[in-house]
């Protein structure tokens, strides 16, 4: 996310949320039930809703992410918890977590390595990353740096925050940059820009000294009273970061830093929701009380970009419904067999890791399996045996199951052991199988004992607000449902 969206104020009045993406229409009406205005909607909201948007300010953000897995909430602290609160009750398996870097975050930051066109900058609680060309001068590994935030990053993919030398304040309407000269507009429509110029010189507020207006392309729709609003606020906001930089002021860079890492202001929060397999379904539900929508909506379209213009393409021409379409989907989009797919396993705590690729050996009306081929050394986690070269790894995984069973082979086919899986329900994507792992596991050894590990684990998880109890609950329940089937 990239829009720091704290120009509303909201102290008498209901939040004012800015959505978009590919969940756009369900959150729109889960914010409207919840009686938040929706602004700077985009057309197909407009003509889908029997509603006057308006083309204020926003408060918060909420925006769906590159990969389409989830959402990145972004605004004022309130609003912010609001609405991570409000979006991440759609379903049992969305899970959600706060940013520890959010857009516009000022920080002094510690230099850990170099890449060939950046470095990566240790900002307390996560990395940051740095592109050589937007600092001034050479960067070493130990260097201290003072960066502000450009775009947040999700905790379950591999990028870091997008950090920049350059400090702003940032508003949905305006933007402050350092410096001298006459107010500018982020806009193609070079009428609107002169005629928004012009009128900021009829406005009952100026920029503070040593910062200059640039407005967005949303300004040019706006009211006076809303100009001159955002334009105030974010003045106010420019004065505290100043105040709160201390040495080294505004001025980023490798001369600027003090201690570092240090947090040194952060003027908007951030959070991340993921949805899981039941949550995309719950969306569906509350999307289809507006306009047609499909078996497996938001699960298709999470998919891949094709996919989801293939949903806007059936919905266009009739009105399906009956069961997600499984079969019908991996058939058109993928996998099939022969292909490779990833093993996405997510953790409670946000992040996500790659249990590695296999290829497809089978692939039916609800499942796949997926075959591995493992090097050797070490032992089988839970199962205490030893992990030699040519052992195999075969894995079925069934869409929506909250379970996913892997069978051990050693080179000759013989069972060395199961592990099962306990986890929000399985999306089996085109190029990957995604879900979050939920630490307690049933496993069957070679010698046909089942044995459960790992509910300490879960137990720590909810402790540390990682999982809900309504899901630790459900994984708890899968649990047993697998120690008497095996």
């Amino acid at each position: 996310m990239s829009d720091e969206s704290t120009d509303a104020d909201t102290s008498d009045s209901p939040h004012r949320v800015r959505i978009r993406g590919i969940y756009t229409t369900a959150l729109t009406q889960r914010c409207l039930d919840a009686g938040w205005q929706v602004v700077q909607a985009s057309g197909p909201i407009e003509r889908r809703f029997d509603e006057a948007f308006g083309t204020d300010a926003h408060d918060v953000a909420i925006e769906t992410t590159a990969d389409r897995q989830g959402v990145g909430v972004h605004g004022a602290p309130a609003a912010v918890d609001a609405a991570a609160e409000l979006v991440g009750d759609v379903g049992i398996d969305a899970l959600r977590w706060a940013d520890p870097a959010p857009v516009g975050a000022v920080f002094d930051g510690q230099v850990t390595d170099t890449t060939g066109r950046g470095a990566v900058v240790d900002l307390g609680d996560c990395e940051g990353y740095l592109p050589f060309r937007r600092v001034d001068g050479h960067v070493e590994t130990g260097d201290s740096v003072r960066v502000q935030v450009e775009e947040a990053a999700a905790p379950w993919t591999d990028d870091r925050p997008l950090v920049d030398t350059t400090i702003e304040v940032a508003g949905g309407l305006v933007t402050l940059v350092p410096g001298d000269g006459e107010p500018t507009v982020d806009t193609r429509d070079e009428s609107a820009a002169r005629e928004l110029v012009g009128m900021t010189d009829l406005l009952g507020v100026e920029a503070p000294d040593g910062w200059r207006i640039r407005w967005t392309h949303a300004a040019t729709e706006a009211s006076m009273d809303a100009l001159e609003a955002a334009l105030d606020r974010t003045a106010d906001r420019a004065a505290d970061l100043t105040a709160s930089l201390g040495t080294g002021g505004l001025d980023g860079g490798l001369a600027a830093a003090g201690d570092a890492p240090d947090e040194l202001a952060a003027p908007a929060a951030g959070a991340w929701i993921w949805f899981g397999r039941e949550s995309r379904f719950g969306l569906d539900e509350i999307r289809r009380a507006v306009t047609t929508t499909m078996p497996g909506h938001h699960r298709i379209k999470a998919g891949s970009s094709d996919a989801s213009a293939g949903v806007d393409f059936v919905e266009a021409l009739c009105a399906p419904d009956g069961a997600f379409p499984f079969e019908t989907v991996a058939d058109t989009f993928g996998p099939a067999e022969g292909d490779d797919v990833e093993i996405a396993h997510g953790k409670p705590a946000g992040h996500c890791i790659s249990l590695g690729s296999g290829t497809v050996t089978d692939r039916d009306a609800e499942s796949l399996t997926v075959r591995r081929s493992l090097s050797g050394g070490g032992t089988y986690d839970g199962l205490g045996v030893d992990r030699e070269h040519g052992d195999t790894a075969t894995t079925t995984f069934r869409e929506g199951r909250w379970w996913y069973p892997t069978v051990y082979r050693d080179n000759e086919g013989t069972v060395k052991g199961t592990y099962v899986n306990v986890c929000t329900p399985v999306e089996c994507f085109p190029q990957s199988v995604r879900y979050v792992d939920l630490h307690v596991d049933v496993l069957k050894h070679a010698d046909g004992t089942v044995e459960r590990v790992d509910d300490d684990e879960l137990d720590a998880a909810v402790e540390a607000g990682d999982v809900p109890e309504p899901l630790a609950e459900k994984a708890r329940s899968v649990a047993s449902a697998l120690e008497n089937a095996l």
